[in-house]
């Protein structure tokens, strides 16, 4: 791993090496602390909007859009779906990544 970081390739890490390492390695925990907080929020944002769907097709339906409240209604069971699957995907990896 430290041969990574060995741009003059005499087998040392130089001060000047150390700190493009450091930077480095600290700019890939940042990223991957990014990555874990967007997916979070993106988890969240589905979730919610999976529990607020029925108060979107019983609003269509009380505003007098029936006929929008039957469409959204129609495609309810597919949205359920793909959200269980990204709900599904977060869960997923990240068990996977607490495992490694």
């Amino acid at each position: 791993m430290t041969n990574e970081y060995d741009f003059n390739g005499n087998g040392i890490i130089d001060p000047e090496e150390r700190e493009i390492m450091i930077e480095d390695r600290r700019r890939k925990m940042e990223d991957a602390d990014a990555k874990r907080d967007a997916q979070r929020r993106m988890t969240w944002f589905a979730l919610a909007g999976m529990v607020l769907y029925p108060l979107a097709i019983i609003l269509a339906s009380a505003l007098g859009y029936s006929e929008a409240a039957g469409l959204i209604a129609d495609i309810a069971t597919v949205y359920v779906v793909a959200v269980s699957g990204v709900t599904a995907a977060y869960f997923g990896f990240n068990a996977m990544e607490a495992n490694k």
